[in-house]
């Protein structure tokens, strides 16, 4: 069966953007720390009290790939390196994961090359 993701987009490499304060926990789930910045959000957090940082806590597979985010292996090795890790419970694998990346770049939390 031919996957559906486009294959180009499996060749680029992951990276965490530096800017971005993230810690793991004992159980290995990492969090990340938002920072709340704008005018938009300067305005939502005199008003209406909303939090200058938000703590994004990523599940276990989330966790698990955000660490591999590292600049140097690409979607296709970070791939496997999650089959090993979780089988079939990460399956479809590539779909999953391209659209794993595709959101978190969304957000810019990482970027890609």
């Amino acid at each position: 069966m031919k996957n559906k993701v486009n294959e180009n987009y499996l060749e680029r490499i992951p990276k965490r953007n530096e800017g971005i304060v993230w810690t793991v926990d004992e159980k290995g789930i990492a969090t990340l720390q938002i920072e709340n910045k704008g005018v938009f959000n300067s305005i939502a957090q005199k008003l209406f009290k909303k939090p200058k940082i938000s703590y994004i806590h990523l599940d276990e597979n989330g966790s698990f790939i955000w660490q591999l985010f590292d600049g140097n292996k690409d979607l296709t090795e970070i791939g496997k390196l999650v089959d090993e890790h979780f089988g079939e419970k990460a399956h479809p694998l590539y779909e999953r994961l391209a659209k794993y990346c595709q959101i978190l770049e969304s957000y810019g939390f990482i970027t890609t090359k």
